[in-house]
């Protein structure tokens, strides 16, 4: 990364214009044409420097379901799991944990009754135990990552 992506990452992160041009507008407070932003965020995906970049949305506000899931997955299934659970465009993100549940992901779904169903389906394809762990309450703690 260079000078020019860390800035994208670092000013990108606090929020994203709204407008009938977002990506002009962010660029030129960046001092890049619009090209060169797309250009860049593009090749941040492609390196795997970042993993995503999209907005969040908050699924219950929209009518939908959200929670947060674990596995225990041994290390020697650990991929083919991964690879079954990434699979299921309903999960916004996953990662490994050093903890006997040593999986954990988030559902992001269109209705409630779908987070469910879909911890059903992950496990019968993968074969083992979801457990599920939907919020009880909210917190919000703002989180940025200066690189």
């Amino acid at each position: 990364m260079d000078t020019i992506d860390r800035a994208i990452i670092n000013n990108l992160q606090g929020g994203f214009p709204v407008s009938e041009r977002p990506f002009a507008d962010a660029a030129m407070t960046l001092g890049l044409s619009e090209d060169e932003l797309l250009e860049r965020i593009e090749r941040l995906l492609d390196d795997g420097t970042l993993t995503r970049f999209g907005p969040m949305y908050h699924a219950e506000r929209l009518g939908g379901g959200l929670s947060l899931a674990a596995m225990q997955v041994p290390r020697a299934d650990f991929a083919r799991v991964a690879d079954i659970v990434n699979s299921f465009p309903e999960v916004a993100h996953n990662y490994a944990r050093d903890h006997a549940f040593n999986m954990w992901f988030v559902l992001a779904t269109e209705e409630p009754e779908r987070v469910g169903e879909t911890i059903a389906e992950i496990e019968q394809r993968s074969g083992y135990r979801v457990y599920n762990m939907p919020k009880l309450d909210e917190y919000f703690v703002g989180l940025r990552f200066a690189v």
